[in-house]
């Protein structure tokens, strides 16, 4: 892809973030000097990247930030396969095969339980 085109879809990601209501920050990427936006779930976002970028503060322990994130991430994930399970306990006749599928939901709960368990200590 040429230089141009590369540019101007950044420019169009830019302003897909501005009419999603995102706010262009002050900040730049950590990696591509690209200006920041701050979506409305406060994360930053780094438009030519794609990338969610973390700001830590001074004074703030960034890998308690990172940990944080991470454990958002894994229930996210978590969540989603609950759903993919869920959809296919659905449609699904076999009984062999619903068995296989219910175990595999109740290992997915008991993970997020653990999960939402850890997140509160």
């Amino acid at each position: 892809m040429s230089k141009q085109k590369e540019d101007e879809q950044h420019i169009k990601r830019m302003a897909d973030l501005l009419r999603q209501g995102a706010a262009l920050t002050e900040l730049a990427c950590p990696a591509c000097v690209s200006p920041l936006f701050r979506l409305k779930s406060e994360e930053f976002w780094c438009a030519k990247c794609e990338k969610r970028v973390i700001v830590v503060k001074e004074g703030e322990d960034p890998s308690k930030i990172t940990g944080s994130l991470v454990l958002n991430e894994l229930e996210a994930t978590l969540l989603s396969k609950i759903q993919e399970i869920q959809e296919k306990i659905q449609s699904e006749k076999n009984t062999e095969e619903l068995q296989k599928l219910g175990a595999t939901l109740s290992g997915l709960l008991e993970n997020l339980e653990r999960l939402k368990r850890s997140k509160r200590l």
